[in-house]
């Protein structure tokens, strides 16, 4: 009598094919890759490459400053709406119980969605050092680019956690807005539109409770224009950013799995 295997996938395939089934879905979403790709792109190109051509901003051009700046804005923007948007999305149409029902690891669905976020913060960041150094005369080398590469793909983590978070708590319909809320705000206060020196001196000292501000620093840093703060103090303040996030986000997962088998 002829026998039929039955195949485990491994757990690496497993992982693998939840972030791609995420990534294919936030592809096939245009309004999702035009405004996280798109919105950061068009206003680099308005401020860097054209009100402030010519001008200088801590002895660079504004052009390349504001590559910094916009490119944290960029990967706030997709971390935020990847994680947040989605989860929210996805636990109004009751798609996390059919998850929690399946034999795959809990842990895979809130991976893919952070690989997500941190690919789709890399585009935004290449999109804008192609832009800079084809049309807004950036000269940087190789390395300082890789490494404001680096330091923008490492600072998605903690934004990508606050997603988490605030994926847990805003409802479906509510959830853009509560981001928006959060997102414009903190973009705002921690200089990344107005340069941090021509912030008012309230802002100037809120900002250094942002992550939004510790992140475009390390990327000011990178490419020779922060603020001579040591390199560290941003870390640490983006790690402790990204342990109360991911703890807000497991006390809703929680909460959400107490309300439904409680």
């Amino acid at each position: 009598m002829a026998t039929t295997a039955i195949t485990t996938p491994s757990l690496a395939n497993i992982y693998w094919k939840e972030t791609k089934y995420e990534l294919l879905r936030s592809l096939r979403l245009q309004v999702y890759t035009f405004s996280v790709i798109g919105f950061p792109v068009m206003f680099y190109i308005l401020f860097g490459l054209f009100i402030t051509r010519g001008q200088t901003l801590s002895n660079l051009s504004a052009s390349t400053y504001l590559l910094a700046t916009y490119g944290t804005f960029g990967i706030m923007g997709a971390s935020l709406f990847g994680t947040a948007g989605a989860l929210s999305a996805e636990r109004g149409l009751g798609w996390l119980q059919v998850k929690r029902a399946s034999p795959m690891p809990a842990i895979a669905y809130f991976t893919a969605k952070i690989v997500k976020g941190v690919i789709f913060s890399i585009v935004v960041v290449l999109c804008l050092l192609a832009l800079g150094i084809a049309f807004g005369n950036v000269h940087i080398s190789f390395f300082t680019a890789l490494r404001l590469i680096l330091f923008l793909a490492a600072g998605s983590l903690p934004f990508c956690a606050m997603g988490l978070a605030i994926g847990y708590f805003a409802g479906p319909n509510s959830a853009p807005s509560v981001i928006n809320m959060i997102y414009l705000p903190l973009s705002f206060c921690s200089g990344l539109w107005v340069p941090f020196m021509f912030l008012p001196k309230f802002l100037q000292q809120l900002a250094h409770f942002l992550p939004s501000y510790h992140l475009s620093q390390l990327a000011l840093g990178a490419i020779g224009a922060g603020r001579n703060e040591p390199n560290w103090i941003h870390w640490i303040a983006l790690a402790i950013f990204t342990a109360l996030c991911i703890a807000v986000a497991l006390y809703g997962e929680r909460r959400d799995e107490g309300k439904l088998y409680g």
